[in-house]
């Protein structure tokens, strides 16, 4: 049920929100956080709002969505409520704002929020250069910015890094949680061997192919190359150099990898690019500090750039039809694992020469590549 309320006030909508609750039986109850998703008013909303739709089954919610419109027109507020089936599984306040009001959403967004539940902000798309800063910022635990999706994403990704503060991410890094676990866990076979060197191919405009070459830098403590991709979308591959041989992981297609290491069959790894809903489901699991990324962040400046563009193979290498496909699932259920201290046990419990592993695989918290 959608209902509008033209050139209406924050009280007003309040008043109609517990006239629903008592009418239809809506309510708030059991909503764990607020949502707040600051964007300007355009045809690109619909999609944020159906990405916090999505993500509210995950995490029932209010989404008030801060939709600001013209500077120049008359100070109004339109407002519209969206409940059962047009909001998932949450309530969505829609607030669309002109004239003095476009500057001032944090004073229309007050009144709106649940009590005692954390707030979230979310720019979907450009983002300010301080989100701690913003008066939206202000009010929430957690701020998510999406850097691969502003007008220029390396710029943006350099300002997230200056700007950091505790409560910040990125969805660019988010994007990046397969991949880290599947590199993680290729480390805890054998032969067991210290990484010497890496190199992250991807796109030129891939703010996640910068993150994934930084958090190998912090990680592992080695030399990091990140190359320029002549083909291929987003993160296109990864090699950690060993001893014994390279350890690579090559995804030409955007959607499905392949995992190669000496002494070990090549196995296909589920790499599709993230949907946004997916990522944001991610990010509202926690609520605390994200250290990783902050680390990842520290350590963008010691990764060496490459000019030339490196062309990669078009077509994976060829993998036996009986080797199973490392899905999303386990990939993610290995990350947990570790997280957990579970993996360390095991494979201490079965290989107590193999040392190596727990000082060289890089521990991943969270992961569109």
């Amino acid at each position: 049920m959608i209902i509008d309320l033209p050139s209406t006030t924050t009280s007003q909508v309040n008043s109609k929100l517990v006239h629903l609750r008592e009418q239809g039986g809506a309510t708030t109850l059991g909503r764990v956080l607020t949502l707040v998703i600051v964007t300007d008013d355009g045809a690109k909303t619909e999609d944020a709002i159906d990405a916090a739709n999505d993500a509210s089954r995950e995490h029932p919610c209010r989404v008030i969505v801060v939709a600001r419109g013209a500077r120049k027109a008359a100070a109004r507020l339109d407002a519209q409520i969206r409940v059962g089936g047009d909001a998932g599984a949450s309530e969505v306040l829609v607030l669309r704002l002109y004239g003095a009001l476009a500057d001032a959403g944090a004073s229309c967004v007050i009144p709106l929020l649940l009590p005692d539940a954390p707030v979230v902000a979310w720019w979907p798309f450009e983002a300010p250069a301080r989100p701690a800063d913003d008066p939206i910022g202000r009010l929430a635990q957690r701020r998510i910015t999406d850097s691969a999706a502003e007008r220029n994403p390396i710029k943006a990704l350099e300002v997230r890094q200056k700007h950091y503060a505790e409560g910040d991410t990125d969805l660019a890094w988010t994007r990046l949680t397969l991949w880290r676990a599947v590199l993680a866990a290729s480390l805890d076979l054998p032969p067991y061997e210290k990484v010497t060197d890496a190199t992250v191919t991807g796109e030129a405009d891939s703010p996640s192919t910068d993150l994934l070459a930084g958090w190998l830098a912090a990680r592992l403590k080695v030399p990091v190359r990140r190359a320029k991709a002549a083909n291929g979308q987003g993160i296109v591959s990864v090699a950690l150099e060993r001893k014994s041989g390279p350890v690579e992981l090559l995804r030409p297609d955007g959607k499905v990898g392949t995992l190669t290491q000496p002494g070990q069959p090549a196995r296909r790894v589920a790499l599709q690019r993230r949907e946004v809903r997916d990522c944001l489901s991610e990010e509202l699991r926690r609520l605390d500090p994200d250290e990783p990324y902050e680390e990842t962040l520290n350590a963008l400046a010691k990764v060496v750039r490459g000019r030339t563009p490196v062309k990669t193979p078009t077509k994976a290498p060829p993998v036996a039809d009986d080797t199973p496909v490392v899905t999303a699932a386990t990939a993610e259920a290995t990350l947990s694992a570790k997280d957990s201290g579970e993996g360390k046990k095991t494979s201490a419990a079965k290989k107590p020469r193999a040392t190596s592993s727990t000082k060289q695989p890089a521990r991943a918290s969270k992961g569109k590549p």
